[in-house]
């Protein structure tokens, strides 16, 4: 018994001794989680929501002084330009609009503060390439913050920037954001039969977003400066008499169109073309389409193009 005893006494304190403990290992995430990770972190502080009369979009704060960059159509029906800002911290401002490009959908807003914000950065031309990873941040459905990802898929020859990123209504005037966490365009639109997302959305190129700021951004409070909608141009160099193509521009509308050196213009719309002023007074007056005829091989062509 005594035995006994014994026995039972020592699996008593092998059961009640401490055991060791590993520690607890840090979460990880694979190079392309940690990226997307990384960009939302950088950069959702400075995506703001933008509130007006008739709806709300995003937009991206890019000065540390207030300056917020968004879409035209957002900010469009806001009394006396004047619209609510919020921030992902939930503080809200009031904001006034300063600045229009009906054109390029782009809008620049004042915050009335003298706070300081986290800003997110332009990307220049050499960060926005087709195939590289991209990023949004917006207000779909009214829930803000919200993070999605996808391609750049396309560059169409305006510049506008076309990606599979899930975008939807409210993600309206928000970033579109490359792997470094810089702004590469503006979303704006979707293509879509039934106004959900199918993987085509488009954003203002952050090189014509630049344009835009750099002109107006010093705009004073309490004025509204309106970028005029910019005539389209063909993108090709012209014989002034014989107005033979001498040279097409790459990524022009005229490269769009297949136009190459040699081709003759002849007519727009069916009238004859006398000179080279009479295409250039046909283009100021901003047309929404035009059908060129063309001379190439002793044969005539008709382009019909939509500007």
């Amino acid at each position: 018994m005594q035995f006994n005893r014994l026995w039972l006494c020592v699996l008593t304190l092998g059961l009640m001794a401490t055991p060791v403990l590993a520690a607890p290992t840090k979460a990880r995430f694979d190079p392309e989680e940690q990226t997307s990770i990384n960009v939302y972190k950088s950069t959702s502080p400075a995506v703001v929501t933008v509130s007006s009369r008739l709806g709300s979009g995003a937009g991206t704060v890019i000065s540390p002084e207030g300056l917020v960059l968004t879409n035209e159509h957002v900010i469009r029906n806001a009394p006396r330009g004047t619209v609510t800002i919020q921030t992902s911290q939930g503080k809200r401002y009031t904001g006034q609009v300063t600045a229009v490009d009906r054109r390029n959908d782009l809008a620049l807003v004042r915050l009335t503060t003298q706070d300081r914000f986290s800003v997110i950065p332009l990307a220049d031309q050499d960060g926005i390439q087709v195939g590289q990873q991209v990023f949004a941040i917006g207000n779909p459905f009214g829930l803000s913050g919200t993070f999605t990802r996808g391609i750049l898929s396309r560059i169409s020859r305006n510049g506008d920037l076309q990606t599979d990123a899930a975008l939807n209504p409210g993600n309206s005037g928000g970033p579109l954001l490359n792997s470094r966490g810089e702004l590469i365009g503006v979303n704006k639109a979707i293509l879509s039969p039934d106004g959900g997302n199918v993987g085509i959305g488009f954003a203002t190129s952050a090189v014509v977003a630049r344009n835009f700021i750099q002109q107006y951004q010093k705009t004073p409070t309490g004025t509204v400066a309106v970028r005029p909608n910019e005539p389209p141009r063909l993108g090709v160099s012209l014989d002034a008499e014989t107005l033979v193509i001498q040279q097409v521009q790459p990524g022009s509308l005229a490269a769009e169109l297949g136009l190459r050196t040699g081709d003759q213009l002849v007519a727009i719309n069916g009238q004859p073309l006398a000179g080279t002023e009479d295409l250039r007074e046909f283009l100021d007056s901003r047309p929404d389409s035009a059908v060129f005829t063309v001379a190439r091989n002793r044969r005539l062509t008709n382009l019909r193009v939509d500007f």
